[in-house]
């Protein structure tokens, strides 16, 4: 969204109340149907942006514009850019052409190269808080189920609007169920794991996140942040004996999962890994 404001701030005809929304300029880069805008995203069934994308975006980009000001050109996600397509701009960037703008959208901006960031001026824009994350959605008609919907995609409620928000549910309530039949040893791991791995694997590593989350904070029953139990071993005394500090060990393994999430690695191993260490520490507790 910002990088379409952008595109409209500097391509709009009223440059005195730019963007206006209302010139020609500006309906056409709404459309995305204007010729000085180039937008470049992973094609068809990949995952990534490939060299030859760049390749041709440079070529482009080195023709006089259409309306005679700037060009502009948005990667989206600019992380999905792969080795050879980061060094293939990585030229663009370092020789930058007269009257032309690349704008670089990422989410995860640690996973572009050193050598993009560096030549990039970064702005950044923050997640907004829960409450005014979800009140956004219902008012989008996201439906009573924002919350629920923002805690497993993360505080992107532009997303929200775009995802289809039963399929969401419907992975957060199997991932939630198989969980407790898991604690309760009557699950196999190594199935539940090669399922993860093939269907929505993103959606369930932030659904066991949340669900570790809640069960430090409900074991606690003491109100105190989760991140202040890490001092002790175990949760204050009364209080099921959870390690704690087996469990932020087991968070921490979550989140470098879903930073590895386009990395080549075998995803059924990794998530039976995080399982069997899950149970094991939950068995331990109850022996």
């Amino acid at each position: 969204w910002f990088a379409r404001w952008a595109a409209a701030l500097v391509l709009c005809e009223q440059r005195a109340n730019a963007p206006c929304g209302r010139c020609q300029s500006c309906l056409r880069v709404e459309l995305n149907q204007h010729p000085d805008l180039l937008w470049v995203t992973p094609q068809d069934d990949s995952r990534e942006i490939r060299v030859d994308q760049v390749r041709d975006l440079s070529a482009e980009l080195s023709l006089t514009s259409h309306a005679g000001g700037y060009k502009l050109a948005v990667l989206s996600p600019a992380e999905r850019l792969n080795r050879n397509a980061a060094n293939a701009l990585l030229k663009t960037l370092e020789e930058p052409l007269g009257r032309c703008m690349l704008v670089l959208v990422a989410a995860q901006p640690g996973r572009l190269p050193a050598t993009l960031r560096s030549r990039c001026q970064r702005i950044d824009l923050h997640s907004p808080t829960a409450s005014a994350a979800a009140n956004f959605v219902r008012a989008q008609g996201g439906g009573a189920d924002a919350l629920r919907l923002l805690e497993v995609l993360g505080l992107e409620p532009l997303t929200v609007l775009d995802i289809d928000a039963g399929a969401v549910l419907a992975v957060a309530d199997d991932t939630n169920a198989t969980l407790r039949a898991l604690m309760s040893g009557g699950e196999d791991i190594v199935a539940i794991a090669e399922r993860w791995a093939r269907e929505h694997y993103e959606w369930r590593l932030s659904c066991v996140e949340n669900w570790l989350t809640d069960c430090v904070r409900s074991a606690s029953g003491d109100g105190r942040a989760s991140a202040k139990l890490g001092v002790g071993a175990h949760l204050p005394a009364g209080r099921p004996a959870l390690n704690i500090r087996s469990l932020f060990e087991q968070l921490d393994g979550i989140r470098e999962l879903r930073r590895l999430a386009e990395a080549p690695l075998n995803k059924s191993l990794a998530i039976e890994r995080l399982l069997w260490r899950m149970n094991s520490n939950l068995m331990q507790d109850r022996r």
